[in-house]
């Protein structure tokens, strides 16, 4: 059987612009009909999305599956680290959580887990003309190295070139990319085939004089110099983005608090990005200000992301924030927050135990081994609007505030929670404000008049399009479709 060849981009830095490049260049080749498909090795991230076979992989994965016009699938990212404390993480291998286990565990761990990331690698060549990866982090961690799977290693594994991505708005592009080229093999220098320089801004001739001493210095090509682009929205790996579109006169006021643990925090770009909403995020030490909607977020630690909002005072400033007359919606942990208790008996976030809610619903969750997956639509039972998401959660939640449910589900199944007086909404569903009829009608629900629909698919569907120019126009396109085995050399 013929296999797919495979193209590898590796940073210099975590956000060097690895996502946001391997999603650019998955759709300059589905443009040009290429039948593509992205892969992630190892990816660590608390914002996680819902394949079609029902796992769970990163989200940069998804947007680049989007970009491929695909459907995300497990094997486009085998391996997933949720961390749930500063030294551990939930290992999750083809979509399914397998165990939790520290830093050094994981590092004997992981000849087991690249034998499902070479599985999935060859499935996706065996399908795919082309395979796009991309790497994580840095391949010059040196104390990270050994056993690699996530970098080098992978590469070295499939014998695939790399491309080496470097973001000059950090400072000290140069040093950045030779340095990280020194500090590698010479089996691993020999596959870098070229540098791809981020984020400039300025007149490109004042940067060629260094452009021309890399080359001779390495030896190697420069592929291209992308621009600076201030208003381009990708989902975030795992970093907050707090970039904001410009706003109306009037706009609702939204709060959400940074937790450790906050996980899908995507859930709050179309709000960001909606000309109607302040969106705030409220770090440690920070007051809630006055608003109109506090959002309490998802947890990958629920119980011990609670006991910092107490530490911090936040729940009185909510309680404070009800009783003006402002609304809270709680997604996913954030609803479990609401409830009166949360219990983990078998210390799947922590320490086992339990841990009074903040008792604005009427429910208690139980966290058990088995999380719930699965990609969802119904409709809201505000306005009957449409709705669709995705559900990503250990806990079992039942009480009688269950019985006014926020969404009834084309499968039958109700979800969420009303406060008898409407004031308090929660819900299991990321992605609520994804879609147009649900986010109006949540924004009306929170305070908001003449809501403007905002479709944030199509915003994101726009920005794929405008990376994939950027890469017609900045970067070398011979070379791409040399490496990508769709020219001769």
């Amino acid at each position: 059987m013929t296999l797919g060849k495979t193209l590898m981009v590796q940073g210099t830095t975590s956000d060097a612009g690895k996502s946001t490049l391997v999603t650019a260049l998955c759709r300059w080749l589905t443009r040009q009909g290429v039948r593509t498909v992205p892969f992630k090795p190892q990816n660590m991230a608390l914002n996680s999305a819902v394949t079609a076979d029902g796992g769970e992989i990163g989200r940069a994965q998804a947007v680049q599956a989007q970009a491929c016009g695909l459907e995300p699938h497990t094997d486009m990212n085998p391996v997933l680290l949720k961390p749930n404390s500063d030294t551990g993480a939930q290992v999750i291998i083809h979509g399914r959580a397998v165990t939790t286990m520290n830093a050094v565990a994981y590092h004997d761990y992981k000849a087991i887990a690249m034998q499902a990331v070479l599985a999935s690698h060859r499935r996706l060549s065996e399908g795919w003309p082309v395979v796009m990866v991309e790497g994580a982090g840095s391949p010059a961690e040196i104390n990270l190295r050994a056993g690699d799977i996530a970098n080098m290693g992978f590469a070295e594994a499939v014998d695939c070139p790399v491309l080496l991505v470097a973001d000059i708005n950090r400072g000290g592009v140069f040093a950045h990319l030779v340095g990280t080229l020194e500090l590698l093999s010479p089996s691993e220098q020999a596959r870098v085939k070229g540098f791809i320089i981020n984020r400039f801004r300025g007149d490109i001739a004042l940067l060629q004089p260094g452009l021309d001493w890399l080359e001779q210095r390495t030896g190697k090509p420069v592929v291209g110099v992308l621009p600076y682009v201030m208003d381009l929205h990708l989902e975030a790996e795992d970093g907050l983005d707090q970039r904001q579109t410009d706003k109306a006169e009037q706009v609702l006021n939204v709060i959400v608090p940074v937790l450790p643990r906050i996980s899908n925090h995507t859930d709050f770009d179309p709000l960001r990005l909606h000309p109607q909403v302040n969106l705030q995020f409220v770090g440690p030490g920070q007051a809630i200000p006055g608003a109109d909607l506090i959002i309490l977020p998802g947890s990958k630690s629920v119980r011990s992301d609670l006991a910092y909002l107490r530490a911090n005072g936040w729940d009185t400033a909510i309680s404070r924030h009800l009783r003006y007359g402002g609304k809270v919606l709680g997604i996913c942990g954030g609803l479990q927050m609401l409830g009166e208790q949360l219990h983990d008996p078998l210390g799947l976030e922590g320490a086992a135990g339990s841990s009074p809610g903040l008792g604005l619903l009427a429910l208690s969750t139980v966290l058990e081994e088995e999380k719930q997956l699965r990609n969802v639509s119904g409709r809201l039972t505000l306005e009957d609007a449409d709705v669709s998401g995705y559900e990503i959660h250990a806990g079992v939640t039942t009480g009688a505030a269950l019985e006014r449910p926020l969404v009834q589900l084309m499968d039958g199944r109700c979800d969420g929670a009303r406060s008898p007086d409407d004031q308090v909404l929660g819900t299991y569903l990321h992605g609520l404000f994804e879609n147009p009829a649900s986010s109006s009608a949540l924004l009306r629900w929170a305070g908001l008049q003449n809501v403007q629909s905002v479709d944030y698919h199509a915003l994101r569907e726009r920005d794929i399009e405008r990376l994939a120019d950027l890469v017609e126009t900045h970067l070398d396109g011979k070379l791409l479709r040399e490496l990508c085995g769709l020219e001769q050399p």
